[in-house]
């Protein structure tokens, strides 16, 4: 059994199996996201940028709710970043795939949590241990467009309401792609500025 997670580097709402869209796997080791504002610095295919180019970028809080405009790979492979040109509050529905080769034995879900320790969620962007206050939102589109506006759900650990299941209530049968959208929209009452790294999680058992 092997999954595989892809991002959508293109514009074109086209599942992975079809043509058009530009999908572009992701290492679940060295790689990471960048959340932002964008810049001249911080866009798709420039190299990838330093500390202080990032954070020139950053998303400042306003004392408004607000939701992150640009969502970025950080290719370490190619040196790049990606834009996830779909994610955010667009209504598509094949943004980030998560490709699986063979059958499962239990449905696969995704989770968020601080660490790899995967078992808490106390730092503010994951609601700080109020997991209906996380500023991270995925919903699953394996069937169907996010729509809009899209809720989704506040991704915070593993309780009812924080995760989301990939596949409609059920174990997969065969190889199949699963899908989702993502997006971090940040609170009115955010009160942290600094670099957060969550953990982006898929569990799913075996056969």
């Amino acid at each position: 059994m092997a999954l595989t997670i892809y991002i959508n580097n293109s514009i074109v709402d086209t599942a992975r199996s079809g043509s058009g869209a530009t999908w572009i796997a992701i290492d679940p080791v060295a790689d990471y996201f960048v959340f932002s504002n964008g810049s001249d610095a911080v866009k798709n295919d420039v190299t990838i940028p330093d500390a202080t180019a990032k954070n020139r970028a950053a998303v400042l809080l306003t004392g408004s709710e607000q939701t992150v405009p640009k969502y970025f790979l950080a290719d370490i492979t190619a040196g790049v970043l990606k834009e996830i040109f779909l994610a955010g509050s667009e209504d598509a529905q094949y943004v980030f795939c998560f490709a699986f080769n063979a059958a499962t034995a239990t449905e696969p879900v995704l989770e968020m949590w601080d660490d790899n320790g995967i078992d808490t969620t106390a730092i503010e962007v994951l609601g700080a241990g109020t997991p209906d206050d996380s500023w991270y939102k995925a919903i699953c589109t394996t069937t169907t467009t996010s729509g809009t506006p899209w809720t989704g759900f506040p991704l915070a650990g593993s309780t009812a309401g924080h995760f989301i299941s990939l596949n409609a209530g059920s174990a997969l049968a065969k190889a199949k792609d699963l899908y989702m959208q993502f997006k971090i929209v940040i609170p009115a009452s955010a009160s942290y500025s600094g670099t957060a790294s969550p953990i982006m999680v898929v569990k799913y058992t075996s056969n």
